[in-house]
């Protein structure tokens, strides 16, 4: 499976994201009325989880399943901008109708920018309605800035502040869309997402819990293979699977937040890849694949790929210098030093090719441990994933082989998801 009020209220939302505005209490009114995009049953979510292997992961659902979209007014990445975003609420119902608590999801990174989480036949979607909203806990998950309904420029991408205020403001849309759609909501609030998405979460968490305490009733942060460490990320010398997609999109996406990372584009990137690349994602038309098989990006290993797409020099500055701008921007960026109230989930698989926890995970728990905090907790679900996907329950080790491309290609998006929302969900049980 790959990982898979309205009237007064809203029109002035409409009006400030027209014409701009302070940060005020309008971020997360709804703009249209919350949609209702259909229900799964109980019965339904079994036989997929089932037929997909993930029923021993999920558990069979107890509940049914509501898909909601929404559209709600949040802020941009500098200040004074006001906009939108969309995404989609889940909200549990069938035999399930005691008081939910609600879990702010963050998502994966995305190159499609049509695409909405409002969505059941995503495999996204349809893994936190079968791993959380089928046992009970309402969920809500943005698209964030620059996707589906956002008519935001760009996608401001590993930017924390515009991250954490896109989920806290989808919290705040969820809450206000919950008596329109049936939802009854216990006041506690979980912040989980996956990659990009745990990044995203982590610093929704640190903004609601410093920023927004009376608010929000954080009761727990289950943060899950994200890159936490953005300028530790920058030091190390081979290129992560998947460079020609992430580092293009962070280094256009900080320029446009920071306008300081280069002064020219082709000081960053060699032809013909300078000549698009600063707007090709997110990218209306084109998939992953499609982005590599014409020619769009470069194929090749990850070193391979990174030597194809950027100019050798920007890249060794970003590397060994601590003025170097994308440097700088990195450590705007990076999650180390802040100290959460709630129980914390740090999980990832040590195999991660893309998100290597030694460079993210690790040094986040150490960072936490620190200052002495209790209240985190890591987990390594590694083995878990060698023994149901490794070729004879091991990880392949020769490089050459193609069992080795299928399992190190799918590990981060498709193999180690379940697994890790599986450790949220049971923290999230434990203070539910």
């Amino acid at each position: 499976m790959n990982y898979f009020r309205l009237t007064c209220v809203a029109a002035a939302a409409l009006v400030l994201v027209a014409c701009g505005g302070s940060d005020d209490p309008a971020r997360g009114a709804l703009i249209d009325p919350p949609a209702t995009v259909t229900t799964l049953t109980a019965a339904q979510i079994d036989a997929s989880t089932s037929s997909a292997g993930l029923q021993a992961l999920t558990g069979k659902a107890k509940c049914d399943v509501k898909v909601v979209a929404l559209n709600y007014a949040t802020v941009g990445a500098k200040s004074g901008e006001n906009t939108n975003a969309s995404g989609v609420m889940l909200v549990p119902g069938g035999s399930c109708t005691t008081a939910a608590p609600l879990v702010a999801y963050a998502k994966g990174t995305d190159v499609q920018k049509p695409r909405t989480l409002a969505n059941p036949q995503d495999s996204e979607t349809f893994l936190l309605a079968a791993m959380y909203a089928a046992q009970g806990y309402a969920v809500v998950a943005t698209d964030y800035l620059g996707f589906a309904k956002s008519t935001y420029s760009y996608h401001p991408y590993l930017h924390a502040d515009s991250e954490a205020t896109s989920v806290i403001d989808s919290v705040r849309a969820a809450r206000n869309a919950a008596g329109t759609v049936g939802a009854n909501l216990s006041g506690k609030v979980m912040f989980t997402g996956y990659s990009q998405g745990g990044h995203s979460s982590m610093a929704a968490h640190r903004a609601a819990e410093r920023d927004y305490g009376t608010e929000f009733n954080v009761v727990a942060g289950a943060h899950l293979a994200g890159p936490y460490n953005l300028s530790g990320s920058l030091r190390i010398p081979d290129a992560i699977a998947g460079v020609q997609f992430f580092v293009p999109y962070l280094v256009t996406s900080w320029q446009k937040v920071y306008g300081n990372v280069y002064t020219d584009v082709k000081q960053v990137f060699k032809a013909p890849y300078s000549g698009y690349i600063e707007n090709l994602l997110p990218n209306p038309t084109m998939t992953y694949t499609t982005l590599l098989t014409s020619g769009t990006l470069p194929a090749g290993t990850p070193n391979q790929a990174r030597d194809a797409l950027f100019q050798s020099d920007f890249i060794t500055g970003s590397q060994t210098s601590t003025t170097h701008p994308l440097y700088l921007a990195a450590k705007k960026n990076d999650l180390l030093g802040w100290s959460p109230k709630a129980r914390v989930l740090l999980c990832g698989g040590a195999g991660d090719p893309t998100v290597p926890p030694a460079v993210h995970q690790a040094v986040m728990k150490a960072d936490f441990d620190s200052r002495g905090l209790t209240n985190v907790s890591s987990v390594d679900v590694d083995a878990a994933i060698q023994a149901t996907f490794g070729p004879g329950g091991k990880a392949p080790t020769d490089p050459t082989s193609a069992a080795f491309a299928t399992y190190y290609g799918a590990y981060h998006g498709t193999y180690e998801p379940p697994f890790c929302h599986a450790q949220a969900r049971a923290v999230f049980d434990t203070v539910k």
